[in-house]
């Protein structure tokens, strides 16, 4: 796994090119990310399916219930395809600027 620490939230890539693997490692070490957003960068994944998006859900749902982000980068599936659950975008960009709207939301206590 790849980490970047960025200002306002840590980017993990897969150095292995494995999802299932990647999502079955994360949960193994997330809690050295706890207490900052995440950016879980699947955009290497072109032909990733829901189900492999699935398996980030439960993790996905844990971080989120500590009140942080949990973005994943991905543009294999139409946005129409991904449950609301997920937080799904296509870009770096679009991730970082979740993370941004999100915080200035719960800064204003929403």
């Amino acid at each position: 796994m790849i980490s970047e620490t960025h200002d306002n939230f840590t980017l993990l890539r897969d150095e292995y090119d494995d999802i299932k693997n990647f999502a079955q490692f994360l949960p193994t070490i997330f809690d050295q990310f706890e207490g900052k957003s995440v950016i879980v960068d699947l955009i290497q994944y072109h032909d990733a399916t829901l189900p492999d998006l699935l398996l980030f859900l439960e993790l996905s749902n844990n971080h989120r219930a500590t009140k942080q982000s949990f973005v994943m980068v991905n543009a294999a599936l139409s946005p129409d395809e991904i449950p609301v659950e997920l937080l799904v975008v296509p870009t770096l960009q679009e991730a970082k600027d979740v993370i941004e709207m999100e915080d200035i939301e719960r800064d204003l206590g929403f």
